[in-house]
């Protein structure tokens, strides 16, 4: 990884020149690597000058000079250094970048695997939408990023297990039931409940609840799971936790470990102490236990399983929810780091300038079948990744139906496809799949700044990976698919792939297959298909 040689690189410069008497004694501080905004000013550039100017007597000019001339004495990756308003920016060799083709030819599908996950296992819940109704727009968004953030995870080297959980017990379930029966204390509406009306009869609305709550996660939601092209690896029900007695076991445990109390007759947890806003209630004062008790003792069980990171996407309307969680996570024994939360923001669909607010089918909410019929998988899958999840986001309904470049999936697909046409075009094959790659090649031959541009983005590629595991910004991946598309397209248009010379023909043929194998594990952690003909 280039950023963790260039940080070498820089401490090493750092303490030799401590070692020479040119800089103080200091402790090092955090080196950051990132990308410079314009890319005339370099590949790489770190502000390292700026930090350790305030332990020296020199500005940040001068510390990044020192910097500079000490880096430039030592052979390296690097090409050339300079700075810029106390920035050091950092051009890579053109020898490094083109050593990585054979790599990835070699490694194909295993290209981007890495192994800062050390196989600790990570469960990520997401979805978990309660079983009263179909999945929404909003239920989608949160679907996909939490399918694709699982892909990336597993990709970086973590032992990543899927779980949706059933909230099929309490209050939620209950109203089911009324709505169901069509009493006065109906909740839900729609198509969906008329048509429950009449496979379930009874006026026991506990039980009508449970029969209709089952019939909507068998009947609609797991049909829609897989519509989304997810695969649970659990799929857990809260009623299990009462039936095991596990709600019991975790109040009985947090009030052992004296992290409880009773006032006005309930039972709390001092949540306040641990860095929650308040206190919560594990049992009322009518003795019914809380969904935060349930959750405790969901806590306590993704924590026995062996799970060593616990990831939940939320919706809007829990934000800051996992303070509790973090606060019972630290009661329990464990990390409060332990617990993570992505939250995920409203969606609106709009379409010719317009919000559209209700289905044309069922006059209600939009459902995510809806969509993925309108628009199909892929693209639902592409524009919901777009957008940071903490972000609301508007749905171009227009823009989604268009075939055109306008479209980014179009763009990124076509890309691939005119990729398998070259390849097809070069080897004679009926399939792309096919080709054979010679070893032996000079990829000295590669030259061309859109050549040399396009090798880049692959290295970028392994640093997509790495940040995304560690901050779980999916976005970056479409954004990512859309530059490494339009670097291909550029090269495609710049340089002819087959000409004359027969060493550069061989050079590009398999700078091309390298593009294949990238693109192709870009669009496989999204979940996205790899067309070979549009």
């Amino acid at each position: 990884m280039i950023k963790e040689e260039l940080e070498t690189i820089i401490e090493n410069a750092i303490k030799n020149l401590q070692k020479k008497g040119e800089l103080s004694a200091f402790s090092i501080p955090k080196i950051l690597i990132e990308h410079p905004r314009e890319k005339l000013r370099g590949d790489y550039s770190t502000n390292i000058s700026f930090l350790i100017s305030k332990n020296i007597a020199k500005n940040p000019v001068e510390a990044a000079m020192l910097l500079k001339s000490e880096i430039e004495n030592e052979k390296s990756i690097i090409q050339k250094v300079e700075i810029i308003g106390g920035f050091v920016n950092f051009f890579i060799s053109d020898d490094y970048f083109r050593k990585q083709l054979p790599v990835i030819l070699k490694k194909k599908n295993n290209f981007g695997n890495l192994k800062i996950g050390k196989n600790e296992k990570v469960n990520v819940e997401f979805i978990s939408a309660n079983p009263t109704g179909p999945l929404t727009l909003g239920n989608g968004r949160g679907g996909f990023c939490g399918d694709v953030l699982a892909n990336v995870l597993a990709k970086a080297g973590y032992k990543v297990k899927r779980e949706y959980y059933i909230n099929d017990i309490g209050n939620q379930i209950n109203k089911l039931g009324h709505s169901v029966i069509g009493n006065e204390h109906a909740l839900y509406k729609g198509e969906y409940i008329i048509e429950l009306r009449k496979k379930i009869k009874g006026n026991n609305f506990e039980k009508v609840g449970e029969r209709a709550s089952k019939i909507i996660l068998d009947k609609m939601i797991k049909p829609s799971v897989k519509k989304m092209g997810i695969k649970f690896d659990f799929w857990f029900s809260e009623k299990s936790l009462y039936k095991n007695k596990e709600v019991d076991k975790v109040i009985e445990e947090l009030s052992k470990k004296g992290f409880t109390y009773k006032s006005e007759g309930a039972l709390w947890f001092k949540s306040r102490d641990l860095g929650d806003d308040k206190d919560r209630v594990l049992i009322r004062e009518d003795g019914i236990k809380t969904y935060f008790a349930s959750d405790m003792a969901y806590l306590r069980n993704k924590f026995k399983r062996g799970f060593n990171h616990l990831i939940i996407l939320l919706g809007a309307d829990h934000y800051g929810y996992v303070a509790r969680l973090k606060a019972g996570a630290y009661a329990l024994g464990y990390k409060k780091e332990s617990v993570n939360d992505i939250v995920v923001q409203l969606v609106k669909l709009f379409e010719k300038g317009k919000e559209v607010r209700m289905s044309k089918r069922t006059g209600i909410y939009i459902t995510i079948d809806e969509l993925i019929n309108e628009v199909g998988l892929d693209v639902a899958r592409f524009f919901f990744l777009t957008r940071g999840s903490n972000t609301h986001f508007n749905f171009n309904l227009d823009l989604a139906k268009e075939k055109s470049d306008k479209n980014p999936v179009f763009k990124v697909q076509y890309a691939y496809a005119r990729i398998c046409s070259i390849i097809k075009k070069s080897f004679g094959h009926k399939s792309a799949g096919k080709a054979k790659i010679k070893s032996k090649i000079n990829y000295e031959a590669l030259s061309e700044p859109s050549e040399l541009n396009l090798i880049r983005q692959f290295v970028i590629f392994l640093e997509v990976i790495e940040d995304t595991a560690r901050d779980y910004q999916v976005q970056r991946m479409p954004q990512y698919s859309t530059e490494l598309a339009d670097a291909f397209h550029s090269f495609y248009e710049s340089c002819q792939v087959i000409t004359e010379d027969k060493e550069l023909s061989q050079a590009r043929l398999n700078l091309v297959l390298a593009t294949k194998i990238v693109l192709k594990n870009t669009l496989n952690l999204m979940g996205i298909s790899a067309p070979e003909k549009m």
